[in-house]
């Protein structure tokens, strides 16, 4: 695919717009070692989602402060590592173009919303205006809320956007909202079977219709 219509541009961040992988797994490998939790299961379920829903998953035997307490050091932990975190090739121009442009563009992620802006700057992406992330909505991924508020707050019906998603539950959640749905990256399940697909944004155009 090399070019793209939409009204919005709705992009997730992990994976999507920056490379965090590196950063990622060493903090949840590590708290899987702490925890007797396998950290290939803790990854594979983890990608796309909020940590605390990732840790109530593995550790329901902790209670909600609890687990606030390990999800609150894991988060701190994470914003202070932005060592590697690079750009998905061909993210920082496409959105510095749709910005530039005046096009609606948001992003929409799982986590908090100082770690989304630090990893971003790390990666040299711009921070769009509209930044739904873990603390702004009641019902993580891959519940569609965050997409959907996000087409609110640019004043676009989801219908008309186009959400770029690289994980099982933001692919769930983008589809679940009504928007288009493009996958970036290798992720292949029934959910990606004729999706648009792009390895990296290189060569690649958005286009607000």
């Amino acid at each position: 695919m090399e070019r793209i219509e939409a009204a919005g541009f709705l992009f997730d961040m992990d994976g999507t717009l920056v490379d965090s992988t590196p950063v990622v797994e060493a903090v949840w490998t590590a708290f899987g070692q702490r925890h007797g939790v396998d950290p290939a299961a803790l990854l594979a379920y983890a990608h796309g989602r909020q940590a605390v829903d990732t840790v109530a998953h593995f550790l329901p035997e902790r209670s909600a402060d609890e687990r606030a307490e390990l999800v609150a050091a894991l988060v701190a932990e994470e914003v202070t590592r932005t060592d590697g975190i690079v750009e998905i090739p061909g993210a920082v121009d496409l959105m510095e173009g749709l910005i530039a442009e005046g096009a609606p563009v948001a992003v929409v992620t799982s986590a908090p919303r100082d770690l989304a802006i630090a990893r971003l700057r790390a990666a040299g992406v711009p921070v769009p205006e509209v930044l739904v992330a873990a603390e702004d909505v009641e019902r993580g991924k891959p519940d569609p809320q965050g997409y959907l508020r996000a087409a609110e707050l640019l004043g676009v019906p989801i219908g008309e956007c186009v959400v770029f998603e690289d994980a099982e539950a933001g692919l769930a959640a983008a589809l679940a909202s009504g928007a288009r749905a493009v996958v970036l990256g290798a992720h292949a399940s029934p959910t990606t079977d004729g999706l648009p697909r792009l390895d990296d944004y290189t060569g690649f155009r958005a286009l607000l219709r």
